[in-house]
């Protein structure tokens, strides 16, 4: 049955249907996993753990990906806006070869990405994805949607990738997922719950839903993509509130203390790192920089005949409390020129009215703040304080190469 509300209560777990962004609450009687809600939601599954099958590893037809929110080493994160999932598998920690974990997560994945790049016949005999993240209130959860293997934006060989990792200095590696949640946004709870009864998806089901029966039937994937409204996010959205995230920007901090010029040549690589396409930055002289930190371009379209967007590049190196403010902004927005977009790059975060100031009259300006910055070197593997002082280490200010005489004093303090 179909809820009329998007908080569903502990008392209607067993009966109730999935549907996009709900949250379903934990139990209150404080007894540990007796107030679990997934293992009530969907009956036969396991109370614990990131992946819980149906059945055996080689042949479950449903699988519930969760996320806690609690491991930046491991950024598991939802595209809202197109619709695709990033999740990493269950070998999170050394001392395993990569499939030898407890509950063989990283056997289903492998298979399931084989099914899913396979024939019709193939397909149909892939496990479905089911997605939750912790709602962040005890034990309740949000269901963020169906997701199967793989999307029309990655080739076959790059939406499933054995990555390296090192913790306390043993190397070992884990898979990184990526899955597209097809745009269905209420699943019939009895079909669910009869498919791990029975542990069979069976496509002659009436309730399968039609993006799902069409995904198997042709290959074709349909996402659910949602229009993007640009908005200011405030201080605490744009501010790393994990302990190591925090660390990772206050080594970042210490770094460039001494010379806030070498957050110029850091900001650069940050963003570099941030974007897919290939791109061309020329760093400014350290004096009179005009406003610009950077310019470079970033291609896009195919590689044999790309299209180059020009940018200007801004480094804010701020000490936590200090914000980016009106007049910084409105320089930046001064100086980008036509067909030109900026980008901002602070370790602390913009204000209100300057953020504002940016979304509500659509200036072209992308923003990386502190928690964004962290958020970019967990992705790249750079995941504790040792590898960001060695990453640190391997940034080389080109203009060191240099001997410029300045001709006046640098006119403003970057450190805020």
């Amino acid at each position: 049955m179909k809820q009329a509300s998007n908080t569903i209560p502990f008392s209607a777990l067993s009966s109730a249907d999935l549907i996009v962004d709900a949250t379903y609450q934990g139990g209150s009687s404080k007894q540990g996993l007796k107030d679990e809600v997934i293992s009530k939601l969907l009956p036969g599954l396991g109370n614990a753990g990131g992946i819980r099958a149906v059945g055996s590893a080689n042949s479950t037809p449903l699988v519930v990906l969760f996320s806690n929110g609690s491991e930046p080493n491991w950024p598991d994160e939802l595209d809202e806006y197109l619709g695709s999932f990033q999740y990493y598998g269950d070998n999170r920690t050394p001392g395993k070869a990569l499939h030898d974990t407890k509950k063989k997560g990283n056997v289903i994945l492998q298979r399931a990405f084989e099914l899913a790049h396979g024939n019709v016949d193939a397909r149909a005999t892939c496990p479905i994805f089911l997605i939750f993240e912790n709602a962040g209130r005890g034990l309740d959860v949000r269901f963020r949607g169906l997701a199967i293997p793989g999307g029309p934006n990655w080739r076959t060989d790059e939406d499933l990738i054995a990555i390296w990792r090192v913790a306390n200095g043993v190397r070992f590696q884990n898979y990184r997922a990526l899955f597209t949640v097809l745009d269905i946004g209420h699943i019939d709870g009895t079909w669910i719950r009869d498919v791990i009864r029975n542990k069979v998806l069976d496509y002659a089901d009436p309730r399968v839903p039609a993006p799902l029966q069409h995904w198997v039937q042709s290959g074709t994937y349909k996402a659910l993509v949602a229009e993007q409204i640009q908005q200011a996010r405030s201080a605490a959205e744009q501010s790393p509130t994990d302990r190591l995230a925090k660390s990772l920007i206050e080594t970042i901090r210490n770094h460039c203390r001494e010379d806030d010029f070498l957050f110029e040549a850091v900001a650069v690589r940050i963003w570099e790192l941030s974007v897919e396409q290939p791109t061309q930055v020329d760093l400014t002289r350290r004096y009179r920089d005009g406003g610009r930190d950077a310019m470079g371009s970033i291609a896009i379209g195919p590689a044999e005949d790309p299209i180059r967007l020009e940018f200007c590049l801004e480094a804010k190196h701020y000490e936590p409390g200090n914000s980016v403010g009106v007049k910084e902004i409105s320089r930046l927005i001064a100086r980008i020129k036509h067909r030109e977009f900026g980008v901002l790059v602070t370790t602390s975060h913009l204000a209100k009215q300057a953020y504002e100031e940016i979304r509500n009259d659509g200036h072209p300006i992308v923003v990386i703040s502190g928690v964004d910055i962290a958020k970019i070197l967990f992705r790249k593997g750079i995941n504790s304080v040792d590898s960001c002082k060695h990453w640190l280490n391997t940034i080389i200010d080109p203009r060191s190469f240099h001997n410029e005489i300045p001709t006046s004093s640098p006119s403003e303090n970057k450190a805020g």
